[in-house]
């Protein structure tokens, strides 16, 4: 967790340099505000954005969790480049307290996704605070529980040989 500040010139940059995800499953579209343990992300609907639903003329609500995780997930990578570090994949856990107050992201409109840290310990669990806002509007929020292992690899492996184990 740096106490540096992200720049406007690193936010200006691709999403793709802080989160471990690649095309087309990268859902976020840019880095608007960083503060120490916070992170506002933009997020425009499109016909190519994924999950993107004609039928509806936009994507569901329930990727707004996913909006929230991949948000974290560049608040990390943001930590990890301003501090000098490897930017390392982590997992979403579980999510609490999820309220969605609308049932499908419009096309041609903008969301703004704002995630705090309000805990984490030095084992990589942590809990952050996420509100998803329409201009001015709060339309969903939950909390989400996320794990970043020091060594995904050996974390991979040692659940599966886990999983092996219990069978």
């Amino acid at each position: 967790m740096s106490t540096l500040t992200a720049d406007a010139a690193m936010l200006a940059q691709d999403v793709s340099n802080f989160i471990p995800h690649r095309a087309p499953m990268i859902l976020i579209d840019k880095l608007l505000e960083h503060r120490p343990d916070s992170l506002t992300t933009e997020t425009y609907i499109s016909p190519s954005s994924a999950f993107f639903n004609i039928k509806i003329n936009g994507v569901p609500n329930y990727v707004a969790i996913e909006y929230m995780a991949q948000s974290v997930a560049a608040l990390a990578g943001i930590e990890a480049r301003l501090d000098n570090e490897a930017i390392l994949a982590g997992f979403l856990l579980g999510t609490r307290k999820l309220q969605m107050h609308i049932d499908t992201f419009t096309l041609g409109q903008s969301y703004r996704t704002q995630v705090t840290r309000l805990y984490q310990e030095e084992s990589g669990l942590a809990v952050f605070d996420c509100h998803i806002y329409h201009q001015d509007t709060l339309i969903a929020q939950a909390n989400i529980n996320v794990f970043q292992p020091k060594d995904t690899q050996a974390y991979i492996d040692e659940s599966q040989a886990t999983a092996k184990h219990d069978q």
